[in-house]
């Protein structure tokens, strides 16, 4: 990794979590083994939306140690309004050239791909995903059934939205450039997870917006560890599955959806972002209620 790069941005590691004080130990140790082969500066943000265990205090007895934000929803929100406000949270602090990774909290996905990451938005790729489905991509731990359904989920996303580069649509491990991040939230507001309250739509959803920006993205193949979860699955499948489906109405809408209402983000954007950035911005302001619904 060179160095010199390294060392001119900040690396944001963000980590949703809810009820994960037996998993935090494991997986700060190990980002914190990372941090020791990386060479620029990083900083790790936890949002625990309403734990009932001792996940802010284990996230505080780590902070001692090493670099950490604690941020704390009072009660459970769902991963939504999580990701949100952790997105809003680097969003608002970090510099164009700094890069985000954002990983799950249950110690599911090694850090150890974290460079593999940070190397592909050096080549200029704007958004970096971790993906089961490329080749030496695996998944560990994971039932037949749900690797199947995972599957199919995953196949009919591609089919709705189609967003090149991109097979593994579910996984929330990737890397965003600090740029865009800010751009996007920018442009979309409080709308950029639009469909908080629905399970783990969020994780298709930014992709979905991200897309919308015209970013480029790649994968990189890695092997989830489910089988070292060892809190509770906070996914519930009917309420994701729905949120999947409102989202391909919202996107297709021919009377103000995504894709009609942003069309012509993607070329702006490429044009002249700060002018795209700022028209949007206003632009989706104005939106009505109705198309605001989520």
């Amino acid at each position: 990794m060179p160095k010199e790069k390294a060392r001119l941005m900040m690396l944001w590691i963000f980590l949703p979590a809810f009820n994960e004080a037996n998993t935090l130990p494991s997986l700060l140790t190990k980002i914190g083994n990372f941090g020791g082969r990386f060479s620029g500066p990083y900083r790790i943000v936890i949002v625990d939306d309403g734990s009932t265990d001792n996940t802010s205090e284990v996230a505080m007895e780590f902070a001692g140690r090493m670099p950490i934000d604690v941020v704390r929803h009072e009660i459970n929100r769902g991963l939504g309004e999580t990701e949100r406000d952790g997105f809003e949270y680097v969003a608002e602090r970090c510099s164009p050239e700094d890069i985000l990774v954002r990983l799950d909290a249950d110690d599911t996905h090694e850090p150890e791909y974290i460079l593999k990451l940070i190397e592909k938005i050096w080549e200029g790729y704007d958004v970096v995903n971790t993906s089961r489905f490329q080749a030496g991509g695996s998944q560990v731990g994971v039932s037949t059934y749900r690797a199947f359904v995972s599957l199919c989920a995953n196949k009919f996303m591609k089919l709705i939205f189609n967003i090149s580069g991109i097979r593994d649509y579910s996984c929330g491990f990737r890397a965003y450039r600090g740029q865009v991040l800010k751009d996007c939230v920018s442009v979309f507001g409080n709308g950029f997870i639009q469909l908080k309250g629905l399970g783990f739509t969020s994780t298709l959803e930014t992709l979905v917006k991200l897309n919308l920006l015209g970013c480029k993205f790649a994968e990189v193949p890695f092997v989830l560890r489910y089988d070292q979860k060892r809190s509770q699955s906070k996914m519930v499948s009917s309420v994701t599955t729905l949120g999947y489906l409102m989202m391909a109405i919202l996107y297709h809408w021919p009377f103000g959806g995504w894709r009609v209402f942003y069309r012509e983000l993607r070329n702006e954007y490429a044009r002249d972002r700060e002018q795209a950035v700022t028209r949007f911005h206003w632009k989706t302001a104005s939106r009505s209620a109705l198309h605001k619904i989520g």
